[in-house]
This record gives C-alpha cells, structure tokens and sequence, in this order.
C-alpha cells in the first residue's frame, strides 16, 4: 500500500474517551469486527456531549442524525485491547457537524483506524434541520481544528 497516507498521531486530536473493547467484539478472525469501529466512534462522540451538557439522550429537543461515515482501518485490535478514541471537530456548518475519531490500541502512538461522520442536527419533532445550538456549539469550540 505504498502512497497510501500513514495513520495519524495522538497529537492530531483535541479530546480523548476510554473504551473498553469487550470479548463479542472479536469476530471469527480474531479481531474486532469492522462494524464495532462505527460503534466505538459513536459512543465517544456522544459520550463527549452528553458528559458536556449538550445532549440528554431522551430529552433534547435538537438530535444528530449520521448523514456521512467513513473508516480507513491501519492496525487490527482485538479483545482484550484498551481503545483510546481521539476526537476533533473537523467542520461546522449551520446545522451540521463533521467528526473524525481517530482510535488509538492500547499505548500506540499511531491510530489503528481513523473514521469521521457527519451529523445533521434536527428537530426531534420534525426531523428538519436546525441551526446548532449554542451549547452544542461551546462544546465542540474546543475540538475544532483548522481545516487542511
């Protein structure tokens, strides 16, 4: 795979979350399947908004719905791995956001995958978009990185 571009370091990150892998995750070649990278991806950005105040699961009036998810997968990991998940805000439109996680095995330095999504953020009720909210906003001030 020469030219193909290396995994990203810690460095490239603003906010990071443990996760811990579990033994369901590993499929039959002994590593953790695909699927659960999207999985840990979701479960660190919202584990970043709700610990911040800007979402209450049952009771927000404004929810993010994936409209965009990517994955570029470099190392395997496999229970019983500790997973670090780097995160970064990557874009802000009006009523959209793009993530990028990078997922760090054990002490690496280098990411063994690095993903994003795009969330659309809409009204419950309605399901349309809506500008982002102020909290939501404060929150991802600090993850956001300049773009390329």
């Amino acid at each position: 795979m020469s030219g193909r571009t290396p995994p990203e370091t810690r460095a490239a990150y603003r906010r990071f979350v443990p996760i811990t892998t579990r033994w369901a995750d590993n499929d039959v070649y002994g590593h953790v399947n695909n699927v659960v990278y999207y999985a840990f991806f979701d479960t660190a950005v919202n584990s970043v908004l709700i610990a911040e105040g800007a979402l209450e699961i049952a009771k927000s009036p404004v929810i993010g719905l994936v409209v965009e998810t990517g994955c570029r997968y470099f190392r395997s990991m496999a229970f019983p791995d500790r997973v670090t998940a780097g995160i970064r805000v990557a874009h802000r439109g009006t009523s959209s956001v793009r993530y990028e996680v990078g997922l760090f095995r054990n002490d690496d330095e280098d990411a063994a995958a690095q993903g994003h999504f795009v969330h659309v953020y809409v009204d419950r009720a309605t399901q349309r978009p809506v500008p982002l909210p102020e909290e939501l906003r404060r929150v991802l001030e600090p993850l956001a990185v300049a773009a390329p």
